[in-house]
């Protein structure tokens, strides 16, 4: 998808002309609404990297090289059925400068500064877009992520900086997009995800409550295996990719399986589609298409 010759225009004018970016922020065509016709949304995220996480199945630095990425996410954003993007700065204006964003929901990721593995990885300060820079981008929303440790007190200013980005993003008339996950650490210390019903339902009533007002608020979730834990919440749900399993088939019904609940929305996928492990990126945003269709 993407040509030698746009590679070479990528590069020269990020070295020549920097006010380009904000010429492609301004110029974008925007959907006039978040939801697809069809009453979903399916977005693939990029935000990675900027976490420091390159790592996809064996390759730990399979996210690493800029252009292999970019020609990923054009393949995948050249689906109809792909809605938009859930990415950092970079990977948005790199992507407007492609001109790959008109007519897509474009959500910035706001908080990136837990480094993945770093001593501080709770503690996950908000180093991305803001609530006014994505008003004045003309973005459509702005995500967070809310990593919960209960024996981390780094959790504490994250939660402040997510309740205080969903004031502020609720004031543009914004979506915010939070992601609480529930982590504990095993006894070498390694953070691992906490999937059990009352973990997951505890973490939902956490983020729902979040800033002034919940108006405008969207919830990024696993899917979770018991979906009674998605009746603890009345707010917009999308399932998120999560570390691919390795077998894309067990990703495709896990997901399927989610969207069959009423409050969930759509889908927001990234490695598991961008890499999958057959390397075959426009099939695998297809099939989780036809999931998410199947269901709407």
């Amino acid at each position: 998808m993407l040509t030698d010759q746009q590679w070479a225009g990528l590069l020269h004018t990020r070295a020549t002309d920097p006010q380009a970016v904000a010429i492609a922020y301004a110029t974008r065509r925007r959907r006039p609404s978040l939801l697809s016709g069809k009453g979903t949304l399916f977005l693939v995220a990029a935000d990675h990297p900027a976490r420091g996480a390159l790592g996809v199945g064996g390759d730990p630095l399979a996210m690493s090289d800029r252009r292999e990425l970019l020609d990923r996410l054009l393949t995948a954003l050249a689906n109809p059925a792909v809605d938009g993007l859930l990415a950092t700065p970079d990977i948005v204006e790199e992507l407007l400068l492609l001109d790959a964003l008109h007519d897509k929901i474009v959500i910035g990721s706001m908080n990136r500064g837990g480094l993945a593995g770093a001593d501080w990885e709770i503690e996950d300060r908000f180093t991305g877009y803001d609530g006014q820079s994505i008003s004045d981008c003309r973005l459509d929303g702005g995500k967070m992520l809310l990593r919960i440790v209960d024996s981390d007190a780094g959790t504490i200013p994250t939660l402040q900086g997510c309740a205080d980005a969903v004031t502020d993003l609720a004031g543009q008339g914004l979506m915010a997009m939070v992601e609480p996950l529930p982590y504990t650490r095993d006894s070498a210390g390694k953070l691992v995800l906490q999937k059990d019903a009352q973990s997951l339902a505890r973490a939902i009533t956490v983020a729902s409550a979040l800033g002034v007002t919940s108006a405008y608020t969207w919830l990024k979730l696993p899917a979770p295996s018991d979906l009674k834990v998605l009746d603890t919440t009345t707010l917009p749900v999308v399932v998120l990719g999560g570390v691919p399993s390795g077998n894309p088939a067990d990703d495709l019904a896990a997901w399927g399986n989610a969207l069959a609940h009423p409050v969930v929305r759509g889908l927001v996928v990234g490695r598991a589609l961008l890499y999958p492990p057959d390397g075959d990126v426009a099939a695998a945003v297809q099939n989780a298409a036809k999931v998410l269709e199947a269901l709407s």
